[in-house]
């Protein structure tokens, strides 16, 4: 059986502190910086942190349906979530993530897409 991405990269403590560096791009973001304000940031890098590692085949799983849900409007369009996928690119490549791995997972975090993107928006 062949090893995660999660395993293969420490676990939780890795994705955790991936998700935190992503974060502190993302606020810094001009696109996508206000999708945080008055966010419980504490909770967010909770729930993030899991969303990762279950798309780097940790225990944690999340359903299309809670991911529409909490996503459901913030009106976040194509050029939103490719700027997410930027800032995840990055943070990944600091935490030291394979050019291989980094495109599995971005493919992963992509394939969400049409989950995340609201209906109609540019």
């Amino acid at each position: 059986m062949s090893q995660s991405i999660y395993e293969k990269y420490g676990g939780f403590k890795t994705v955790s502190r991936i998700v935190i560096t992503f974060y502190e791009l993302a606020l810094d973001s001009d696109r996508v910086g206000d999708f945080f304000a008055n966010v419980d940031m504490p909770r967010l890098i909770d729930h993030q942190t899991k969303f990762i590692s279950s798309i780097l085949g940790g225990p944690a799983s999340f359903s299309d349906d809670r991911l529409r849900a909490v996503h459901r409007g913030l009106e976040i369009d194509h050029g939103d979530f490719d700027e997410i996928i930027g800032l995840l690119h990055e943070a990944l490549e600091v935490h030291g993530m394979a050019d291989e791995d980094i495109r599995r997972v971005l493919s992963d975090v992509d394939a969400k897409r049409p989950v995340i993107v609201s209906a109609g928006a540019g």
